[in-house]
């Protein structure tokens, strides 16, 4: 492509592909959630191998996105998405041929890797299609339009394919999502120009020790409940990731091209904003991941059923796009942030306190959580965005979606280590006796308030950073297409 094109029809080529990406990072984990214990059924899997089924995938993405995303700026966005789609496709093929849960991990983690290698430079791409704003909000609402839709239908449509066909059939999707955007990528978008790429060395050292430190913190909970507070192993785990901890950091601040620059997280509106899509990726998947469960394997209804009984997050999802930008601009940034933080932590507190007592106590926590993430994801991004320079946005989007991919996974964890701490027995078989589901009850309210505490905990802190913000210079003013480009995007 030898000039910017003058319209969304002239890109559809690029936009096609793009909205692939971005369909996928958004439709994957949310289509298969549903489907979660008919394959622990079907599998045989113990709790603890279905909760990494689905944190498997968000470890290794949350882990390596900011690394790869430093290799796409270094040898070229279009030539990494191009080898990341291409693992997806592989790695979706192999499922037809899993017999059991570890080999499922295994294919979650490829495709792990594989969404890490695509998602950090998709909006970027996007937004270098154009040459005018207009043309960028556009054409990254149409994107972000395809993957939002993408995750507030997945449950539902995971479940109504459950009803007629096997559960692989909900990973085979991504082959053809995977062939769609290779051919839109590599036909709509021009070739990495040289000049535009860094030539600062990659800082391997830091993305192995920040991948490493993440796989533990999240696995250590789990080993914990599997060997024993008395068993060397989880300590061993524990200690691990707190000195890779210490080590990334110190790594970070001596070298001489870090990974990541430390002196960024600092910046008090690049800190809110990371916790504010840290609370949003915590409530998000632990609320699904607990409701998910309870409808099916408590109150024991049909996949079909189970996936109806999202669809109060899936309407809020899809209707929030019309008065979310109306919102902001009406009572501004700051306190559209505190409402949609006090909905996202008020919907945890309903599920925590009153989800046992009716299925409408459940809708009402839906709502309430999905009408927060969709505000809160608009304050986070414009904070973010706003308190970096703009030579580095490519890395703040991957802050921002590293932050909920990690937290999303975190998520999981807790409620998954809860669960299987507390619970006796296999959680997917058949024919609970009371004693099981008064368990099943009990470690369900234990971890939602777990989540309500933590999402709490992040939600307080963003906007004490904030209110800093507010006496403190923004490096780099955002423009008002910029803005709006952020809105849409989230």
């Amino acid at each position: 492509m030898n000039r910017s094109p003058r319209s969304l029809r002239e890109a559809w080529v690029a936009l096609a592909g793009l909205s692939a990406v971005f369909l996928f990072e958004m439709l994957d984990n949310s289509i298969l959630t549903v489907a979660l214990p008919t394959i622990g059924r079907d599998l045989h899997a113990s709790t603890t191998a279905v909760q990494w089924v689905t944190g498997a995938y968000a470890v290794v993405f949350g882990g390596l996105m900011l690394a790869f995303g430093a290799i796409a700026d270094r040898f070229g966005r279009r030539r990494v998405m191009i080898a990341g789609l291409t693992l997806l496709a592989v790695a979706s093929l192999a499922t037809a041929f899993v017999t059991t849960a570890e080999q499922l991990i295994a294919v979650r983690v490829a495709t792990g890797i594989a969404a890490a290698m695509t998602t950090p430079g998709s909006m970027a791409l996007a937004f270098r299609l154009f040459d005018e704003d207009r043309l960028r909000v556009s054409a990254t609402t149409l994107i972000s339009t395809v993957g939002l839709a993408g995750l507030a239908i997945g449950p539902t449509v995971g479940g109504l394919v459950l009803a007629v066909a096997p559960w692989q059939v909900l990973l085979l999707v991504n082959v053809p999502i995977a062939a769609l955007a290779i051919l839109g990528v590599r036909f709509g978008i021009a070739p990495d120009d040289p000049a535009d790429r860094h030539r600062d060395p990659i800082d391997v050292q830091g993305a192995a020790l920040g991948t490493v430190t993440i796989v533990f913190a999240l696995l250590a909970p789990t080993l914990f409940v599997d060997e024993g507070a008395g068993s060397w192993v989880p300590w061993a785990v524990t200690t691990a990731a707190v000195t890779g901890a210490v080590l990334f950091v110190r790594r970070e601040r001596t070298a001489r091209h870090p990974l990541l620059d430390l002196a960024l997280l600092a910046n008090p509106l690049v800190s809110s904003g990371l916790a504010f899509k840290a609370a949003a990726g915590l409530a998000t998947a632990g609320l699904t991941y607990l409701v998910t469960l309870q409808l099916q394997l408590d109150w024991g209804w049909p996949p079909v059923l189970a996936a109806l009984g999202m669809l109060p997050q899936v309407v809020v999802l899809l209707a929030g796009s019309a008065f979310v930008n109306p919102l902001v601009r009406r009572v501004g940034l700051e306190r559209a942030g505190w409402l949609s933080a006090v909905s996202v932590v008020a919907g945890l507190a309903v599920y925590c306190l009153l989800g046992r007592s009716g299925y409408g106590w459940v809708a009402l926590a839906l709502v309430l959580v999905a009408a927060g993430i969709r505000v809160v994801g608009v304050v986070a991004a414009v904070n973010v965005l706003r308190g970096l320079p703009e030579s580095r946005t490519t890395i703040g989007v991957a802050l921002t979606d590293t932050a909920t991919e990690v937290t999303s996974g975190v998520g999981i964890a807790v409620v998954g280590t809860i669960l299987a701490a507390w619970f006796t027995g296999d959680i997917a078989s058949s024919g609970w006796s009371p004693h099981q589901t008064a368990e099943f009850r009990a470690a369900t309210t234990l971890a939602s308030l777990a989540l309500t505490v933590l999402a709490a905990v992040l939600v307080g802190w963003g906007f004490t950073r904030t209110r800093r913000a507010v006496t403190e210079p923004v490096t780099e003013p955002m423009t008002e297409p910029a803005e709006h480009l952020v809105a849409e995007r989230t």
